[in-house]
Order: C-alpha cells, then sequence, then structure tokens
C-alpha cells in the first residue's frame, strides 16, 4: 500500500496536489494568470535549503512541459521549480505576445511572477527572494528583460533563442533599448548588480527561421530599430551578448550545433548551467 493512500482525504489531497508535480494554481495578485509548481518530497528536510527556479513558456505555452523538464533536476538539487502561464488574449485582442515586452495594459508581467514567489513563499513557508530563471523563444524574451529591470532577483539567467531582444542602449527607448525604463516602470537600472548576475544565453546553429521574429512598420511591437540586431535569432542573441559583456556581465554563450528552434534539444546544457552556478551559490554560504 503505497503511503498517500493511508492518509486522511484532507491530507492525502496536499500530498497529491500540492507537492510533486503539483495541480495549476490561480495566481492570487492577477486570476488571469496562474502557475504549477514541482516541490521535491524532501524540500523542508533535504541537506541544503531550496532553491527556487522560475522557467516561462515560450509562445506554445507548453508550460507543464518545462515543469516536467526541470522536475528530477529540482529532486536531487532540491529546487522548487515555478513555471507560469501567460494566456493569449488577456487583453481580450488575442495577443500573443504581450508577456514577453513585460507591459501589456494595465498587465507588468515582472510584477505578475514577484506575486507568484510571494504566493508560494506564503503558503509553502519559503523565504525565496531571488531564484534562477530561464525562458526560451518567448520565455527567453521575458527572460533577459526581467534580468535587465530585476537583477537583484535573479541569481542565474539562461536566456533561450528570443526572437527580439532588449540591447542596454540608453539612446532607445523600451523595448529596443532602455532609455526610458524609469519613466516607463518606475524602476532605476542597477548596472552593478546586473554585472554579478551569470548569464547563458544558448541558441542552435541551425534556428535560422525568420518569419516570427521579422517586424515591419505597423506591426504590433514595431519600434525604429526593432531589427538592428541581425536577422535571425543567433544573430540578435549575439548582439545581446556583446551588449551584456559591454555592461560587464559575464555570459556563457551556447551556439548549440544542428540545432533549430527547439528548447528539448538544449535543455542538458541549461539544466548544467544552472546546476553549476548552484553549487558556487551554495559554496558561497558553507
Amino acid at each position: 500500500m503505497d503511503v498517500i493512500s493511508t492518509l486522511a482525504p484532507a491530507s492525502r489531497g496536499v500530498a497529491m496536489y500540492d507537492f510533486g508535480k503539483t495541480t495549476v494554481f490561480s495566481c492570487h495578485a492577477d486570476p488571469r494568470f496562474s502557475f504549477c509548481l514541482y516541490i521535491p518530497p524532501n524540500v523542508h528536510t533535504a541537506a541544503h535549503p531550496p532553491e527556487l527556479v522560475v522557467a516561462v513558456h515560450g509562445t506554445g505555452r507548453t508550460f507543464t512541459e518545462y515543469r516536467d523538464a526541470f522536475s528530477e533536476f529540482g529532486r536531487w538539487n532540491n529546487c522548487v521549480i515555478l513555471c507560469p502561464l501567460f494566456p493569449v488574449g488577456v487583453q481580450r485582442d488575442d495577443n500573443r505576445d504581450g508577456y514577453k515586452y513585460m507591459q501589456e495594459g494595465d498587465v507588468r508581467y515582472d510584477l505578475v511572477v514577484l506575486s507568484m514567489v510571494e504566493q508560494i513563499n506564503e503558503r509553502y513557508g519559503f523565504n525565496f527572494q531571488d531564484f534562477g530563471l530561464f525562458g526560451f523563444s518567448g520565455g527567453g524574451h521575458f527572460t533577459h528583460r526581467f534580468t535587465i529591470l530585476h537583477p537583484s532577483r535573479v541569481w542565474a539567467a539562461s536566456v533561450g533563442a528570443p526572437g527580439s531582444v532588449t540591447l542596454l542602449d540608453p539612446d532607445r527607448d523600451w523595448w529596443v533599448g532602455v532609455r526610458d525604463v524609469p519613466q516607463r516602470f518606475g524602476i532605476e537600472l542597477d548596472m552593478d548588480a546586473l554585472s554579478r548576475v551569470p548569464v547563458q544565453m544558448i541558441v542552435g546553429d541551425a534556428d535560422q527561421e525568420t518569419w516570427e521574429i521579422s517586424h515591419a512598420p505597423g506591426g504590433r511591437h514595431w519600434m525604429e530599430g526593432a531589427n538592428d540586431p541581425g536577422r535571425t535569432r543567433p544573430e540578435r542573441l549575439d548582439s545581446l551578448r556583446r551588449s551584456f559583456e559591454s555592461a560587464g556581465v559575464k555570459v556563457r554563450f551556447d551556439l548549440v550545433p544542428g540545432v533549430s528552434h527547439c528548447w528539448e534539444d538544449c535543455i542538458d546544457r541549461i539544466r548544467t548551467f544552472f546546476a553549476d552556478n548552484l553549487a558556487i551559490r551554495r559554496a558561497r554560504v558553507l
């Protein structure tokens, strides 16, 4: 007989749905959004205190697949995995891309994620103040932009194959540059904190399709300079690398041979990046 089946009904429900690969929870701060988790079985009694990794889906919204891809990593490294779901069309306009640019109508997606972290802190008794952050494609958009805005909340960032990038350009407005960040977001850029975040940028060398990432006048996200970082995802990510490195950020750039636009073919390198930086982080507190 398994242990769960011996529990009282209320405790059985908690064990089945609130731990391990959890059910989907509504975000209390804004119920238009939701998330799932992976909670390791011995999260409060493991040798190391738990850490948090946030994994942000791409345009396909396969957020439970991201959670599942990190679950074994979470179990063996005592990491909680948080995977948000940002549905298409929260402004009733079928916009697939709002979360990628951090702000859409009345929504600040960076603040939504921070509220999710606070919600799981309260629910599970955690005290996560910062987290590892990963995203691929649309999630790669989110990851590098969130890291620019909130570097003190990120202990490592893996930026996977974003279609468009925000360079640290003080002469252009968001989203192409960062000139108007204080006015737009109420945030003063902290370049010193950003320089301390270990960053991986990863993309396949065969990720050459441009149909989804080329901006044209009249497009929803068109801005002058939108296509300047390059034509393809590898070119644009390399421009982001150079922009970050010019600001003192140490970037691990992984150009994966023979891989097209497929996060599953990059996931081993991504998990290794987080494992390496988690080991460094934990060694500092010994």
